[in-house]
Formats: structure tokens, C-alpha cells, sequence
């Protein structure tokens, strides 16, 4: 019993100075006020943002669908343009190959009890009428405005719709952007609109700066504030003629001077200014990246200018995420090196015909072949206005190993020897970097460039070769056309083979070619 008593007294006596010691700490802590509004500070942000996020996490899914919903429209534009042209030129490739079978075949069913050879027949035939309509219209529309002295068959971009097309895809649209402008319509202002919030976090920063910079909150503002902005850009589509200026649009103009307090200088350190640079890294490049994989069409030459423009315009005004470095950079520049080589594999084709057929310069084959020239040669234009944003190796990879080697010089090499190939020889070195050939040792040109050498000294002795025999001014227009093959090949920098041709011909003012490269 002892015993027992003794324990229990012990274990009272430590309860009782256990009580002293929690009533001395509440009386210190009653005495402690929340002068630096710590407390405070986290206790209205936390609320504010656990109510921000319960809507979000109803709001986004609907964002979501509208944006892809946005994008699969526009992707399905996109590829009835391309497959339309890659259709029109497998109709005239067909058309015109001496290997077309005229053999009558018995009909073969379809599901539906079509002749399958009739039915795809009529369809072909249906494709010709709305593509000679179409060029029609273009060339029409050329002779008003005066362009058609200058102007190349396979110049222009096909993109004219029909109708229907334009009327389905003008209601789907419609439809998405209402949609977008109802997703926050039940909810207050405080938790829909980029102004609110962002007065919210602004005030916090004021009052309580030291804690505001703790909890890290310059850092979480891009992806929250992510799917307004992502609902404001679902209309946004930098390839039409007539687009907004992301910079014009209302929650770039909202957030432009976060963070800056009137009459002082941003700080370093402060992560406030950098956060349209992260919104534009998180949520412009990201939706850039998707366009340019599955809207943009390399064939297009306005719509490759609108994109390299775009571009520079981010690396000249957000050089802190758009460069090499940054992976939102790498995947945009890569979806752009993709789309690139896919339109040179599977929209260029050069058909290479007898010369006997290319002789009747008004023959179909021979506009074929003339439009599929220099409609490759576009795509090559269009590549290298990549110069500067894409390295010298890919776009040489892509225009003189991928296209010039393998589509356009087997199609020099089929044309005729004379102004035709110069023309086309002309229009193909305007179009070549000239920082390429600018820092070069030596007197040869890039190894690259050396079948497209070789083809200038072959069109130089052809030339010479066709002129024996014929009166002095047919000589003395041959004898221009090779100091024009000359000038050519010194442009390129393959100052070897100038020489060699000059000194083959007695060609004696090299020099003066030289130096007027």
C-alpha cells in the first residue's frame, strides 16, 4: 500500500508541475500579438485558394474539352487541305503516266453494290472539275491584280473551300467560342476573372510581402491563373490572316504590371516579373507546339511567314524561356523539324517524263511537271525562312539533302538546258542563306552542294555542246548563259568549278564575274 501511495503522489506531483508549466506558456503566448499579420495572412490565402481550386477542379475538364474540341476542328481543316492536294496530284500523276491501264476489268462491289472502279472513277473526275475551277479562279483573280507575268504554276496555295465546308466549320466554331464564354457564368466574379484575382494576390503582396515571397506563391500563380487564360486563347489561331495579337488580349494587358509598385524598380529576385515570361513558356508554347504539329502547312507560305514572325517575336521579347535550353523550346522547334519532313516526304513529287513529252510546252505533262517543280521549290523557300530560329545543319538536312538532292535537281536535269533552267537554276540560289557560303575556306562550296555543282558544269557544257553549228548569236547568247552558270556557281562559293568552267570556255572576265557575286 506504501508502495502504491508513493507512486501515485509522484505521478500527481509531476501532473501538478506539468499544470504550472502549460499555465505559464498560455500566459506567454496570450501575450504575443500578430504584429507581422503572419497568421492572418495564411488564413485568408488558404481559404481564398481552397475555394479557387474546388472550382477549377469543375471548370477545368470543361476548358479542356473545349480546347481540344478547338483543335481537332482546325486539324481537320488542315488535313482536307493537304489530302486534297496529295489526291489532285496522284489524279494527274496517274493521268499522264504511260503506264495507266486502259484494260477492262470485271466490276468488283463495293458494301454498298457500287462498281468500285466507277465510283472511284466519278470521284476523280469530280476532284478534276473543282481543281480546274479552283485555278480558274486563281488565275483570274492573278490577271486582275496584274501578278501573272511573274507568277509560277505551283506558287500558289491551295486553300480555297467549298461552301459547305466553310459553313460547317463556321457553326462548329461559333459553337465552341459561346461554349467558352459560358464555363464560369454561375460563378462569382472573385474566382472567374484574371482582374479579381489577381487584386487578391496583388493586395496580399502589399501588405504582407515577406510572408507572400515565403510561401512561394510568384511561382504557383502561372498554373493557377492557367486555365483562364487558356479559355481566352481557345479562339487563338496565329495562321489566319486576320489573327489577335496574344499581346492585345485582355489577360496579357491584366497581368502586364503585376507585381510593379509605381516609382520603384522591379527587384531582382522578385519571381513577379517573371510571370508573364512563364505564362508564355507554360501556356503559349505549349499550344504553339500542337498548331504547328497538326495545323500548320509548311506548303504554305503565309502561313510559314506568320509562324517564323511569331517566333522571332518570342525569342527577341521572352529570350529567358524561349531559347535552346528550355524543353517547352525544344519540343515546339522539334513538332516544327517533324511536320517539315513529313510535308517533304509525302507532299512533293517531281514526275520525271521523256523529253520528247516535255517538248510541247503546252502538253498537260509538262504543266504538271513545271507545277510540281516549282511547287517543290516553294516548300524549299519556305523551309529556309527558318534561317536564324532552326541550325544550318537541319535546314541543310532538310532543303539540299532531303529536296534539292533527291526532287528538285532530278528535275533540272529533266528540263531544258536553255532560259528554263536557268530560271529555275536562279530562283533556287535566291533562295539559299548567303551566311551559308559567307565564312568558307578554301574554293569549294559546302559538301552538300556538290551534286547541284556538278548539274551548273553540266548545264554549262550542254550549253556550249548545243550552240556548235548555230549562227553568232545563238554563240554569243550561249556564251551569257555560262558566264551566268559561272556567277552561279561563285555565289555558292564553289569557286573550283567556276574556274574550271571559265577557263574551259575562255571565259577571260572571270573576275569581274567573281567579284559580282
Amino acid at each position: 500500500m506504501k508502495e502504491v501511495h508513493k507512486t501515485n503522489q509522484h505521478r500527481l506531483d509531476t501532473l501538478h508541475e506539468d499544470l504550472e508549466n502549460s499555465s505559464k506558456t498560455i500566459d506567454r503566448l496570450e501575450g504575443i500579438t500578430d504584429d507581422s499579420g503572419r497568421y492572418r495572412f495564411f488564413q485568408e490565402m488558404r481559404g481564398y485558394v481552397r475555394d479557387l481550386l474546388e472550382c477549377f477542379n469543375e471548370k477545368v475538364p470543361l476548358v479542356n474539352e473545349l480546347e481540344t474540341a478547338m483543335h481537332q476542328l482546325l486539324k481537320q481543316q488542315a488535313t482536307r487541305f493537304v489530302q486534297r492536294r496529295q489526291d489532285d496530284i496522284k489524279d494527274e500523276s496517274s493521268e499522264y503516266s504511260s503506264h495507266s491501264s486502259k484494260t477492262v476489268m470485271v466490276p468488283s462491289l463495293d458494301s454498298f453494290g457500287r462498281d468500285r472502279a466507277l465510283y472511284q472513277e466519278n470521284a476523280k473526275q469530280r476532284r478534276i472539275a473543282e481543281r480546274e475551277a479552283r485555278r480558274a479562279r486563281r488565275r483570274l483573280a492573278r490577271e486582275q491584280a496584274g501578278k501573272m507575268a511573274e507568277h509560277h504554276e505551283g506558287l500558289s496555295s491551295d486553300d480555297e473551300e467549298t461552301s459547305t465546308d466553310i459553313t460547317s466549320f463556321n457553326t462548329e466554331n461559333d459553337r465552341i467560342v459561346n461554349d467558352s464564354r459560358k464555363v464560369f457564368e454561375d460563378v462569382l466574379d472573385d474566382f472567374c476573372t484574371l482582374d479579381s484575382i489577381k487584386s487578391r494576390f496583388e493586395v496580399w503582396r502589399q501588405m504582407y510581402y515577406t510572408h507572400y515571397k515565403d510561401a512561394y506563391i510568384g511561382l504557383c500563380l502561372p498554373k493557377l491563373l492557367n486555365p483562364l487564360i487558356r479559355l481566352q486563347l481557345i479562339k487563338w489561331n496565329p495562321f489566319e490572316p486576320i489573327c489577335c495579337d496574344f499581346e492585345s488580349m485582355l489577360w496579357f494587358e491584366s497581368l502586364l504590371f503585376y507585381g510593379c509598385e509605381e516609382g520603384e524598380n522591379p527587384q531582382i529576385d522578385d519571381v513577379d516579373t517573371y510571370l508573364l515570361p512563364a505564362i508564355v513558356e507554360k501556356v503559349v508554347l505549349p499550344k504553339l507546339t500542337g498548331l504547328a504539329e497538326n495545323v500548320w502547312d509548311p506548303l504554305s507560305t503565309s502561313q510559314t511567314s506568320r509562324l517564323v514572325k511569331l517566333l522571332l517575336k518570342l525569342v527577341e521579347g521572352y529570350p529567358s524561356v524561349v531559347n535552346g535550353e528550355n524543353k517547352y523550346t525544344q519540343n515546339l522547334l522539334k513538332a516544327i523539324i517533324l511536320r517539315i519532313r513529313k510535308s517533304v516526304d509525302e507532299d512533293i513529287f517531281v514526275p520525271l517524263y521523256p523529253r520528247s513529252i516535255l517538248e510541247n510546252k503546252n502538253s498537260a505533262p509538262y504543266l504538271f511537271f513545271q507545277r510540281q517543280f516549282w511547287s517543290a521549290l516553294k516548300l524549299l523557300d519556305n523551309i529556309l525562312q527558318w534561317t536564324g530560329i532552326i541550325s544550318n545543319r537541319v535546314l541543310q538536312e532538310l532543303t539540299v539533302d532531303s529536296l534539292l538532292n533527291r526532287h528538285i535537281l532530278l528535275a533540272l536535269q529533266n528540263s531544258d538546258p536553255g532560259d528554263d533552267s536557268l530560271k529555275k537554276c536562279q530562283s533556287l540560289i535566291t533562295c539559299l542563306p548567303k551566311n551559308w557560303f559567307a565564312n568558307l575556306k578554301g574554293d569549294k562550296s559546302i559538301p552538300q552542294m556538290e551534286n547541284f555543282c556538278c548539274y551548273l558544269v553540266h548545264l554549262a557544257n550542254t550549253t556550249y555542246r548545243l550552240s556548235l553549228g548555230c549562227s553568232d548569236v545563238e554563240k554569243r547568247t550561249a556564251r551569257e548563259n555560262i558566264k551566268q552558270v559561272i556567277k552561279f556557281l561563285a555565289i555558292i562559293h564553289a569557286l573550283d568549278h567556276a574556274t574550271a568552267v571559265a577557263n574551259e570556255y575562255g571565259v577571260k572576265d572571270i573576275k569581274a564575274l567573281l567579284d559580282g557575286k
